[in-house]
């Protein structure tokens, strides 16, 4: 998808069309709408052409997309959970993988990146509470390993704001949610973590719509895209004028929020309280 998207952004950059990119390739408008989209394998040669085509002659800039469609064609490191990985979430993860900053408002869960092992089983439980055992063993275990792309070298930046009302909520018991919010405040001490809380004497915010991330990519080209995930899939807004809304919207959040700087406290308070 991150190879996919480039293409699209510098065919579109270059004024060509879907069906004049397909006439070099012998190929069909559908087939350059696939290669966009990533759900088809990527020639060298197509590529090249492709870029080509669309005046990029920098030798660094070729070299750097003809080794990412080498690298699109490897099997993605999720693919191994393809049996219970929807297919809409699959192109998140592949945008997550490939971003430079993530930035998300959370009004009901922690942000799965930030999850416990026993908060993401819990999780997961409520929306499979008639599948098997086995089923919510392999999706949290498909969470766990999200997780490692915050140990990366090059792993993005996170920047979270949550709502309050996510530290109150019991999901998996009470014990369950300390571990949590307990991880959280070790994890703010994180500097690729940035987090911060909405208090509920905030009253009404920015951002009343609901949750939704922005994902920001290291490639110009690339514009930021916005995921809003809901019960049976999730959205991907890149017009430029929608995302600007977004990020409108959560650069309010992180000014009405309480500081970063009182983010510990916060979360030392809840847990006292958990203790109670």
């Amino acid at each position: 998808m991150q190879l996919g998207a480039r293409l699209r952004a510098l065919r579109r950059a270059a004024g060509i069309s879907r069906e004049e990119a397909a006439h070099p390739l012998r190929g069909s408008e559908s087939k350059i709408s696939r290669m966009e989209l990533g759900r088809v394998g990527f020639k060298e040669r197509d590529i090249a052409d492709l870029l080509t085509l669309y005046g990029v002659q920098d030798e660094e800039v070729r070299r750097e997309l003809l080794d990412f469609a080498r690298e699109a064609n490897a099997p993605s490191w999720w693919q191994p959970y393809g049996d219970v990985l929807d297919t809409w979430f699959q192109t998140y993860l592949d945008f997550e993988q490939a971003a430079e900053l993530i930035r998300t408002y959370e009004v009901q869960f922690v942000p799965g990146l930030l999850q416990t092992e026993a908060y993401a089983r819990a999780v997961i439980s409520l929306g499979l509470h008639r599948s098997a055992p086995a089923e919510v063993d392999r999706r949290t275990s498909l969470r766990m390993e999200r997780k490692q792309l915050l140990a990366r070298p090059d792993a993005p930046k996170l920047w979270v704001v949550l709502d309050e009302a996510v530290l109150h909520r019991p999901i998996g018991g009470r014990a369950v949610l300390r571990e949590q919010v307990a991880a959280l405040l070790e994890l703010s001490e994180s500097p690729g973590v940035q987090l911060q809380v909405m208090p509920f004497s905030s009253g009404g915010h920015a951002a009343a719509g609901g949750a939704f991330s922005i994902l920001r990519f290291p490639y110009q080209e690339l514009s930021d895209v916005v995921y809003v995930e809901h019960l049976t899939g999730g959205l991907y807004v890149d017009k430029r004028e929608e995302v600007d809304r977004y990020s409108a919207a959560i650069g309010r959040l992180f000014i009405e929020a309480a500081p970063l700087s009182e983010t510990p406290a916060i979360l030392t308070r809840v847990l006292a309280e958990l203790d109670d």
